[in-house]
């Protein structure tokens, strides 16, 4: 699993950079860019709910491999459609939203599976190595994507990826270990509003999931600079489409250094303050990039948004999975997907939209990085649960 996400997700990051990159070239609009981010959690918004239940009725692996089968279909339209000469983006809209509402349903199912592979005191450092997989594909996927725009139409990156997940359908096929959400004689749960009300009423009754998922939205909502990367790339620090692929992969490169660090240190203490330390170093972070117009100062920035969502990501999964039963494993994480993806999303067209209005994409960055820091200071003086939160192998200790 661990290397067919490798090649997966390689082919995935290649695509986000491809796709933005095609409709900038498209469009020359900010909006339209932050569009992208709008289609892609629309679907996510609509269908994750779903998806949380189906992912704890049904055997996991198998439902991975379906989602796994949709996401290789849009990537091939795709690759197709833009052969063909297609000058319209409605199309890669399309295509980008059928995707994402693959996502919707592949995620609860893949996070849930996770913690069946290892015991739970090793699961911390499970996360950090399974993050590094993302991460590593995020420098990559963007800095391939990035030579090959240079001389090559977006096609072939769209068609890379189609092919890329045969990786993933590969490596589950080869999984011993067991895909139900239940053991024994445990009744599986079943498609249902009231299995839907019992994930939402396990997320609200815990105190410290709904804190780390709030946070995780609002900083994330505010300090999502990555879809204005093209404008960065072109007209403030004038390095083109290569040096897109560089500044795309620069936070995957911090995240990689602090992912082998957290996996040597094992299992920390305190991790509820930690997390809120991380994401206001992120949102700093996220100002400096904003401000910067030195290439090599805008690459350390993204490569320290990077290593502090790493902390604050794996910190937070550690914290929600293993305070979850298995059998709500899967709606727990679909909740968590409407915070986890729709923050970043839904910030790509507040970022687009903000430098629409202003006539800056710089204003848009800088702006969205000092909102993280208001969300941090919320959170330390109102998320008590989780700035109390140490952890200790899935054990809530406050």
């Amino acid at each position: 699993m661990w290397v067919g996400q490798l090649i997966s997700v390689t082919g995935s990051q290649m695509q986000w950079v491809a796709i933005n990159w095609h409709v900038y070239l498209l469009t020359r609009s900010a909006l339209a860019l932050g569009a992208v981010g709008l289609v892609r959690v629309i679907p996510i918004i609509l269908c994750s709910l779903l998806g949380g239940v189906v992912a704890d009725a049904v055997d996991r692996k198998r439902l991975i491999l379906a989602t796994q089968a949709v996401m290789l279909t849009s990537a091939g339209a795709l690759s197709l459609f833009t052969a063909s000469g297609m000058q319209t983006i409605w199309p890669i809209y399309l295509l980008t939203a059928i995707s994402s509402a693959a996502v919707a349903f592949e995620a609860p199912a893949r996070q849930a599976l996770l913690p069946a592979l290892v015991p739970p005191e090793d699961f911390q450092n499970a996360v950090s190595l399974y993050l590094i997989v993302f991460q590593v594909s995020m420098i990559a996927g963007p800095a391939i994507a990035g030579l090959l725009l240079g001389s090559h139409s977006p096609a072939l990156i769209y068609a890379i990826n189609a092919a890329s997940f045969l990786a993933v359908i590969c490596a589950l096929l080869m999984i011993r270990a067991s895909g139900r959400a239940t053991a024994g004689g445990e009744e599986a749960a079943r498609v249902s509003f009231s299995a839907l009300r019992e994930g939402l009423s396990f997320v609200w009754r815990t105190p410290v999931i709904v804190q780390t998922m709030t946070l995780d939205f609002i900083a994330t909502f505010f300090a999502s600079a990555t879809a204005l990367l093209p404008i960065f790339a072109t007209e403030i620090l004038h390095v083109g489409a290569r040096g897109l692929g560089v500044l795309a992969a620069a936070p995957a490169v911090g995240s990689v250094l602090t992912a082998l660090v957290m996996a040597r240190l094992g299992t920390l203490r305190r991790q509820g303050a930690i997390v809120i330390g991380a994401v206001a170093v992120y949102g700093a972070a996220t100002i400096m990039f904003g401000l910067s117009r030195i290439f090599w100062l805008s690459l350390l920035s993204l490569a320290i948004t990077g290593a502090a969502d790493t902390v604050s990501t794996v910190l937070r999964q550690t914290i929600r999975q293993l305070s979850t039963p298995n059998n709500l494993r899967g709606r727990m994480t679909s909740v968590n997907m409407i915070f986890f993806m729709g923050g970043p999303q839904l910030g790509e067209m507040e970022a687009g939209a903000v430098a629409t209005l202003t006539g800056s994409a710089a204003i848009a960055v800088v702006t969205g990085g000092i909102g993280c820091l208001v969300a941090v200071l919320l959170a330390a003086l109102m998320a008590r649960t989780l700035l109390r939160y140490e952890g200790t192998h899935g054990s809530n200790q406050y």
